[in-house]
């Protein structure tokens, strides 16, 4: 049995409309992974076990109004917090 976190999709879109205005430092994988997983270890998961259902799932936090602001905001914590504290190579070592 599979089952998928609906949310995981939900916040790799809302990072990738948002990524510019973001303004992070460095937007490579490894960053953008660390505020996709930071926000996500702060949202509820939405678990489905029938592809089927990603649909309701994804359409049902673009109409809540409040639910889209709350993934926003906590997108743009963690954005914060990662540019503030990068772990990638690139930013550890900017010379290279």
């Amino acid at each position: 049995m599979k089952v998928h976190n609906m949310m995981e999709i939900v916040v790799s879109d809302v990072l990738k409309r948002y990524k510019d205005q973001l303004h992070m430092p460095c937007t490579c994988g490894h960053c953008m992974n660390d505020v996709l997983a930071m926000t996500l270890n702060n949202l509820q998961p939405k678990y489905i076990v029938k592809e089927s259902n990603s649909a309701y799932v994804r359409a049902m936090h673009e109409a809540d109004r409040q639910g889209a602001t709350t993934i926003l905001t906590k997108v743009a914590w963690a954005a914060r917090i990662v540019a503030e504290n990068p772990r990638c190579d690139q930013m550890k070592n900017p010379s290279e």
